[in-house]
């Protein structure tokens, strides 16, 4: 079992409304200073609501596939569920696990 730290970086699309409205008054708890890698994924944006990150704690041994595939989804996944338009640019994987066995 391998430990992967993955961020996931884009920039909004055209945004409507209603969706920047929702993300205008919930900036304040989508702060970089809140955020973690956790398995559900964190969230984050500052108040231009220009760029976005993700960072994930992704769990997974050599037979699934890879980190990096599995944020880009999850990713993919919660902004369609947001109905949030997006450009995913760029996904950064640091293992962990090699951290411990070194």
């Amino acid at each position: 079992m391998r430990v992967y730290r993955v961020t996931v970086r884009g920039k909004f699309g055209s945004l409507d409304e209603a969706t920047q409205a929702y993300l205008t008054r919930e900036q304040p708890e989508h702060d970089i200073f809140k955020s973690a890698y956790t398995a559900e994924g964190t969230f984050t944006y500052d108040e231009r609501i220009q760029f976005f990150n993700l960072r994930y704690e992704i769990r997974c041994d050599g037979e699934s596939d890879g980190p990096e595939t599995l944020a880009r989804q999850e990713a993919e996944r919660f902004l369609r569920t947001l109905k949030i338009l997006h450009e995913i640019t760029k996904v950064s994987v640091v293992d962990t696990s090699s951290m411990w066995s070194e």
